[in-house]
């Protein structure tokens, strides 16, 4: 996997993993650069490559009441300054080929989300405007079948592009990763870990999604182990009262801890 290809991670370490992290949405400005100044000192203590990441919107949701967002361009404002004041890449979620161009003027990495990246037009789109390009594998595809998705966007002459493994679904209500797929999707682009949607639990009657965020460290340390090259973690510094996700996210204490246990386990991985 040749993350030469990719800027933004340019200067990773070749024996370790890099991070996307953040809040689910961005609820505002100072919870943004509070989360982000943490990771941040985290992140360049134990040398791993960050992107900051927060959605500027959130247009999957299961209830009409749900929390969408603070603005579109009120939120794309804060990952700019995200970024202007810590030196660091962001990363966004789009849902519409009008928020391609909208959002890379102001972020770094154009993610498409899971329910989205079967869709052609919105993939080209996001390729087209020369950023990185993090493709979620759909909850209903097959790591092979991310070989497409990759196509699409290598076909534009834009070689920034990753993969995000975010499980599959099992049954209606629950999230499965099969780490089969690890191998098989390094063949096609670098591929990342995303350890916290993983762990949702979709579909509750109560129209919120749940979650599982006990299992993180479990699921973050299989990924290592699998030999993913990055990692993607939503966390908060109070997950109870975050406005998107918040069942399934990483409190923002417990981050230096997993990442430093998980920087051990990548150099006894490297060791083999």
């Amino acid at each position: 996997m040749d993350l030469a290809k990719i800027p933004q991670l340019n200067h990773a370490q070749s024996d370790n993993f890099f991070l996307l992290s953040g809040p689910c949405a961005i609820e505002g400005e100072d919870m943004a650069m509070r989360i982000a100044e943490h990771i941040v000192k985290v992140t360049d203590t134990l040398k791993i490559p960050y992107i900051f990441k927060g959605s500027f919107k959130k247009a999957n949701r299961s209830r009409i009441d749900s929390f969408t967002g603070i603005g579109d361009e009120k939120a794309l404002k804060i990952l700019r300054k995200v970024s202007e004041t810590f030196k660091v890449p962001t990363v966004t979620d789009i849902h519409e080929v009008s928020d391609a161009t909208m959002a890379a003027e102001y972020v770094d990495v154009l993610q498409i989300p899971a329910f989205l990246v079967r869709q052609t037009d919105l993939v080209v789109a996001a390729a087209e405007t020369g950023k990185v390009v993090n493709l979620k594998k759909g909850q209903f595809m097959s790591p092979e079948s991310m070989k497409h998705a990759v196509t699409k966007v290598t076909d534009t002459k834009n070689e920034q592009v990753l993969i995000t493994e975010r499980g599959t679904m099992f049954g209606y209500q629950d999230m499965v990763v099969d780490f089969r797929g690890v191998p098989t999707m390094k063949q096609y682009a670098p591929v990342v870990l995303d350890v916290t949607h993983s762990l949702q639990q979709p579909n509750q009657s109560s129209g919120v999604t749940g979650g599982r965020p006990a299992l993180i460290g479990t699921m973050a340390k299989a990924g290592i182990a699998a030999g993913v090259d990055g990692l993607f973690m939503e966390t908060h510094f109070d997950p109870a009262n975050a406005k998107s996700d918040g069942a399934n996210m990483l409190d923002l204490s417990l981050l230096e801890k997993l990442l430093t246990d998980l920087v051990a386990l990548r150099n006894t991985v490297n060791a083999f």
